[in-house]
């Protein structure tokens, strides 16, 4: 999906920008290209970011011209993420190094941006060793993510995977529980969350993918007595990562 104007200033716009910035190395989000573009340096570029499985885009003219805020952009731009991401070894080793069971968020195709921003700044506060999302189809690291995060994404590890379904299979094979969030679960406040373990937060539409549902150990549920059946993405988050946080601080 195509954020606000917020992420013009961490966009690169412009051919030999945005290929300097792939021979450099520099970490690249997404790359965004105009409909019906070609020619000169686009074939090289595109082979780049396809080598280094960086996401491809295709938009029309006039949402390339919005993204980019009127700068000559030459039909091609890349926007680059606001902190550099790690992998989820990192962020378990990081969790062995301070002597703590790990304690992951996995954000299933969280979209909105302002909601994966609240996401990171709850972890932070919850003692969260880190986050992982997919590469495709979930918002990314950009500024509004940074911007309502208040700062927490300075201090919050952030791993993207191609393959959450894939990812979650690794985890347990570690020895990482993990206990998905959805409406037709157990009881939240019936699982003991002192072992090492991942809550895996759904999109803010459909949920939890089947696939990964079905991976996960166990459901768990908010109770709720409204009339409406859910809540916002980051506010569950909320709520299930501070029972992590009491539970590992009896």
């Amino acid at each position: 999906m195509l954020e606000s104007k917020d992420t013009q200033n961490n966009i690169i716009c412009g051919r030999n920008p945005v290929l300097e910035a792939l021979r450099s190395g520099r970490e690249i989000d997404r790359l965004l290209i105009a409909h019906g573009v070609s020619g000169g340096s686009i074939s090289e570029i595109i082979a780049k970011c396809s080598k280094r499985g960086i996401l491809i885009k295709e938009v029309s003219p006039q949402k390339l011209d919005y993204f980019c805020g009127g700068a000559n952009h030459q039909g091609v731009a890349a926007t680059f993420a606001y902190r550099e991401y790690c992998s989820v070894d990192d962020i378990l080793d990081f969790a062995s190094e301070i002597g703590e069971e790990p304690f992951l968020v996995i954000c299933d195709e969280i979209e909105d941006p302002h909601n994966l921003g609240a996401i990171i700044r709850t972890a932070e506060v919850c003692g969260v060793h880190g986050i992982i999302i997919p590469k495709r189809r979930s918002a990314s690291l950009n500024a509004t993510v940074a911007k309502t995060s208040a700062g927490a994404l300075e201090y919050m590890r952030v791993a993207r995977v191609t393959n959450i379904a894939a990812t979650v299979d690794s985890l347990k094979q570690k020895g990482v529980w993990i206990f998905g969030a959805d409406m037709n679960g157990e009881d939240y406040s019936l699982t003991d969350y002192r072992v090492p373990c991942a809550l895996v937060i759904g999109n803010e539409g459909k949920g939890i993918g089947p696939l990964v549902a079905k991976k996960c150990d166990k459901i768990i549920s908010l109770p709720m007595k409204g009339r409406i059946n859910s809540l916002n993405a980051s506010v569950a988050a909320g709520v299930l990562m501070y029972r992590v946080l009491e539970c590992r601080s009896k």
